[in-house]
């Protein structure tokens, strides 16, 4: 949190550690965030506002996003039916205007969502985000498959560190094969199921168990609210289908039955 002196506002900000500043891979990554998201325009998205560079140190100017975390939401209870149907549809329409402009999230999870006092969702976090067109075009080279997510960083002394969160990982992306639009898709279905039935989708002692589930282990429907409807049942089996040609194609589909 901090203050616009110039226009007198309360803004969000966002930097690289000093010893990420200096790294031509994380500042790329950081100044491709930037763009993304200037090219986003919906009440549901976070703002930003600007990319400032102060003494050779990066970072964003976003717009402050009150409010609390869905994953706080959540960690209290399961969501009552008609919250997680409005909360889900703003996430829908966020995702929908990210992806008419060719850009798919690809870390979509209940800590990148903040819910207001007056129930308006902002979507945080484009820092995976990425324009899907051509991404195939690099998948057979080394450098061009850890393009893909999940990601991999190697730097110091991490053996690796996975950006992107297991447990919201569609197959292909846990996968580590190219993704697109469908991979939001499925991240949707795991936080909508997240907020009905109060748990993850997939869960694990390690990111390994966790990757190995979304890949392999059966979705224990049981553990939904008995009194969830039909159609929400059916959105929830389109959307978490892990043979991504039979998966729901369209966020703007889930946004519509919701």
């Amino acid at each position: 949190r901090a203050t616009d002196t110039k226009l007198g506002r309360e803004v969000a900000i966002k930097l690289l550690p000093p010893a990420f500043a200096s790294d031509p891979d994380r500042l790329a990554r950081f100044e491709r965030e930037a763009k993304v998201l200037a090219s986003l325009n919906h009440p549901a998205i976070a703002h930003l506002y600007g990319l400032e560079d102060e003494g050779g140190q990066p970072f964003l100017a976003l717009e402050l996003a009150e409010g609390e975390d869905l994953s706080a939401r959540i960690a209290r209870g399961r969501v009552s039916l008609d919250d997680a149907v409005a909360i889900a549809r703003q996430i829908a329409e966020a995702l929908e205007a990210a992806h008419e402009k060719g850009i798919v999230h690809r870390d979509l999870k209940p800590a990148n969502v903040k819910v207001g006092a007056d129930g308006q969702v902002k979507v945080l976090d484009f820092g995976l985000a990425k324009a899907w067109a051509g991404d195939a075009a690099g998948v057979a080279s080394g450098s061009g498959a850890l393009s893909q997510s999940p990601t991999l960083a190697h730097g110091g002394t991490e053996a690796g560190l996975l950006l992107g969160t297991a447990a919201y990982m569609a197959p292909e992306q846990a996968r580590g094969k190219p993704v697109d639009k469908r991979a939001d898709v499925w991240a949707f279905g795991a936080v909508l199921f997240e907020m009905l039935a109060g748990r993850k989708l997939f869960e694990g002692e390690t990111i390994t168990d966790v990757l190995a589930a979304v890949v392999r282990q059966e979705i224990d429907w049981t553990v939904l609210p008995a009194g969830t409807p039909p159609a929400i049942r059916r959105l929830l089996r389109r959307c978490l289908e892990r043979d991504p040609k039979l998966r729901l194609r369209d966020i703007g589909e889930a946004r519509i039955a919701l």
